[in-house]
């Protein structure tokens, strides 16, 4: 019992500064934790130590090494024994870890292996019968399925967590859920419904006080961004370049590095979409982009950056080269040819071809 106190409480203290994103603190707790756990014989504190490495590996930046550390908690968890652990972390430990393996799978270019692995959180989730877990299932869960195109199955998903976070009186879940259906409205064209979506729970978020909660921090940045490119589609600059200064601050102050590729890479895309469109500021912002991510090995966000650059060389009548940067980072995959990057990249590929 007095093991299992101090493992507690030692999550309780890695949760607060992985909220914070203090990278050095969070990086040394997680590897105490892991330590002490090597220690001991008993599962569980292995168990929960490779799940806060990994996740705290991930979000600084280290993707295939918290990956590695998710890998090597799975084959440790068992639904049936380790199930009571929700009421002392949250939500179901096999379900966190599960989401944050799925979420490296993707950032590493594994689209349809990290779908699957979504799809077997969400299950687990489900049996539980624990309302927690489900609600943190359908808040992380939807985010993969975003990035892949497959907007109808996670617009079903967020419609589910809003439901049950209304039955449950959860404001603070509310307010992640109607933040992916912000998203979802973007990137179904249609950017008013997707300010007033995104601005809405914003509020709702704000209203809680918890300002610095670790689920807040990991996807602030990318909410702005998206906010940023609503509100240019607008023809809101102003309001654009208020929300862009805010994500570039979010992510600096809190070293939430694991997506720091992509928002400098939408960054590039706001430097165009602006009354005066900036190709050397844009241009220097995807160059950044594919150096963060290549440092990083996440080919998914270097797709995207290759693809802006490509299409930014082929506006300028650069076309072989466009053809060289990205030609080499699409045939990199070997799965998720049904996922909308892939499908946009090939498509761009054919008609640099031309």
């Amino acid at each position: 019992m007095l093991l299992f106190s101090v493992l507690y409480w030692q999550f309780r203290l890695w949760a607060t500064q992985q909220a914070a994103l203090d990278g050095d603190v969070v990086r040394e707790l997680a590897v105490q934790f892991l330590a002490r756990a090597q220690k001991q014989t008993a599962t569980v504190p292995l168990m929960i130590a490779h799940r806060l490495m990994g996740p705290t590996l991930l979000l600084t930046g280290d993707i295939v090494e918290g990956q590695a550390h998710l890998d090597r908690a799975i084959p440790l968890y068992d639904p049936a024994e380790h199930r009571h652990l929700a009421a002392h972390f949250g939500q179901d430990v096999g379900v966190a870890i599960l989401f944050f393996k799925s979420l490296a799978l993707w950032l590493l270019g594994h689209p349809e292996t990290a779908l699957t692995e979504t799809d077997r959180a969400l299950k687990i989730a489900r049996e539980t019968g624990d309302a927690a877990t489900l609600m943190y299932a359908l808040t992380f869960v939807p985010w993969i399925r975003i990035q892949c195109g497959n907007y109808a199955t996670a617009d079903a998903q967020v419609d589910e967590a809003i439901a049950l976070a209304d039955e449950k009186d959860i404001v603070l879940w509310k307010g992640f859920a109607m933040m992916n259906q912000g998203q979802i409205r973007y990137l179904t064209a249609r950017a008013t419904d997707a300010v007033e979506k995104m601005t809405s729970a914003l509020a709702v978020l704000r209203s809680t006080g918890a300002t610095s909660s670790f689920a807040q921090v990991m996807w602030m940045p990318l909410w702005l961004l998206c906010l940023t490119k609503a509100y240019a589609d607008l023809g809101r600059f102003e309001d654009s370049k208020r929300s862009i200064d805010e994500a570039l601050t979010v992510m600096e102050s809190t070293k939430d590095s694991w997506c720091e590729a992509e928002v400098n890479r939408l960054a590039g895309e706001i430097a165009l979409l602006s009354l005066e469109p900036d190709l050397a500021k844009a241009e220097m912002y995807f160059e950044r982009a594919l150096a963060i991510a290549r440092r990083q090995q996440a080919k998914s966000w270097e797709l995207r950056a290759a693809m802006s650059m490509a299409r930014l060389w082929r506006d300028q009548g650069k076309r072989q080269l466009a053809r060289d940067l990205l030609a080499p980072v699409y045939g990199w995959f070997t799965e998720g040819f049904d996922t909308l990057d892939l499908k946009q990249s090939k498509a761009l590929l054919d008609e640099l071809a031309q």
